[in-house]
C-alpha cells in the first residue's frame, strides 16, 4: 500500500498564545460537553459558556459544532493512520505484500476502528455523521485502504465494495449497538466475520 494517502486534516499554523490558550480551552469544554450526553444536542453557545469565551472569539476559529469535534478526534484518526502504514501486522503492511491476507488486515482494521469508536464515538458524533462522513479526509483514507485490500483479494468493483465495508462503521449504529447492550468484542467478532466473507 502506497503512503500517499489522504491523512486527517492538516495541522493548524502556529498560533499567537493567546489564540492557543483560546483553543486549548475551546476543545477541553467541548470535549467535555460531547462526552456527557448527547454531541448533536451541544451547540456552540454551549461551547463558548464551557470555555469562557464570547461567541465571536470562537466562530472566528471553529465555524460549526463538526469543526471542533474533528479537530478533537482528529490527533486520534492520525494516530490509527500511522499504525497503518507503518505498524505492525495485520494492522499494517508488516512485510512484503501479500504476508498477510487481506481479510485478516481488514479484520484487524475493523477492530482498531472498534477501539476508536469505544473510546471517542461522542467525538466521531460530533464529527462524521450523516453526508459530512464522506467528506472527511479520515474516511478518504479509510476507503482507499480497504479497496486498495479488496483489489489485492481480487474483488471486482473494489471502490463500491469498500463503501460498502465501510458502512456498518458508521457512528449511529456503533451506538445503538452499544446502547443495547452489544459488547466491542461482539461488534469486533461480527466485523471479523464480515471481513473474512467479503475478501477471505
Amino acid at each position: 500500500m502506497t503512503t500517499e494517502l489522504p491523512m486527517a486534516d492538516g495541522r493548524p499554523p502556529r498560533e499567537r498564545a493567546d489564540a492557543a490558550r483560546n483553543r486549548a480551552k475551546v476543545l477541553a469544554a467541548a470535549e467535555r460537553l460531547f462526552a456527557a450526553g448527547d454531541p448533536a444536542a451541544v451547540t456552540m453557545d454551549d461551547i463558548a459558556r464551557a470555555a469562557g469565551i464570547g461567541r465571536g472569539t470562537l466562530y472566528r476559529r471553529y465555524p460549526d459544532r463538526a469543526s471542533i469535534a474533528r479537530a478533537l478526534l482528529d490527533e486520534h484518526e492520525r494516530a490509527l493512520q500511522e499504525r497503518m502504514l507503518r505498524g505492525a501486522p495485520p494492522l499494517g503492511p508488516g512485510g512484503p505484500a501479500g504476508t498477510v491476507a487481506p481479510a485478516d488486515r481488514l479484520a484487524a482494521f475493523y477492530a482498531a476502528m472498534v477501539e476508536l469508536l469505544e473510546t471517542h464515538v461522542h467525538l466521531v458524533l460530533g464529527a462524521e455523521t450523516g453526508a459530512a462522513r464522506y467528506r472527511t479526509g479520515a474516511y478518504a483514507f479509510w476507503r482507499l485502504h480497504v479497496a486498495h485490500l479488496a483489489r489485492e483479494a481480487g474483488r471486482p468493483d473494489p471502490e463500491v465494495l469498500a463503501d460498502q465495508l465501510l458502512a456498518p462503521l458508521a457512528p449511529e449504529l456503533f451506538r445503538h449497538q452499544r446502547d443495547a447492550g452489544v459488547t466491542p468484542a461482539r461488534i469486533a467478532a461480527g466485523l471479523a466475520a464480515l471481513a473474512h466473507g467479503a475478501l477471505g
